[in-house]
């Protein structure tokens, strides 16, 4: 039931920006299948719903349903984790997200940048390990981070 109130509501959202061509992707099969008419729909608890979608489905000129498996979904994973953290005021125009695909993971070129200073990544780890010394002006967020990492370390 969840797969569909999600799929209708964002339904709802296309037919009020007035969008008229939409393209579906989600990663629950049952519901891409049942709304693409290739499964029948026998519980009885997603009729309703199925009829719901079908009806707002209407106010489109052209639209489709797609199956993307989970492993291939993490664009929505990102999204999904950008959207808890994110507040947005309802009156306010929400700006778009400008996004870049890297050649490498945004870590290897942070790893990088940090031994630009004749220092391996793990140096403060070290210096804690060694010593207990932190790092000049460190949080105390960031000692307890330390202090953590540092039990891994022998």
């Amino acid at each position: 039931m969840a797969e569909y109130e999600a799929c209708i509501i964002g339904l709802r959202a296309g037919i009020e920006r007035k969008i008229k061509s939409l393209e579906v992707y989600r990663d629950f099969a049952l519901v891409i299948y049942q709304l693409r008419g290739e499964w029948e729909t026998s519980d009885y608890k997603l009729i309703n719903y199925r009829r719901l979608v079908l009806g707002l489905v209407e106010e489109f000129d052209d639209i489709t349903f797609n199956y993307l498996p989970r492993d291939e979904n993490q664009m929505a994973d990102a999204l999904a984790t950008l959207a808890s953290i994110i507040k947005v005021n309802r009156q306010e125009d929400v700006k778009p997200i400008q996004m870049s695909i890297c050649e490498a993971p945004s870590y290897c070129y942070n790893i990088e940048e940090e031994e630009r200073d004749d220092h391996p990544w793990y140096q403060d780890i070290l210096r804690y390990v060694r010593n207990r010394e932190y790092p000049n002006q460190i949080i105390e967020n960031d000692k307890r981070m330390l202090r953590r990492l540092a039990c891994d370390y022998v």
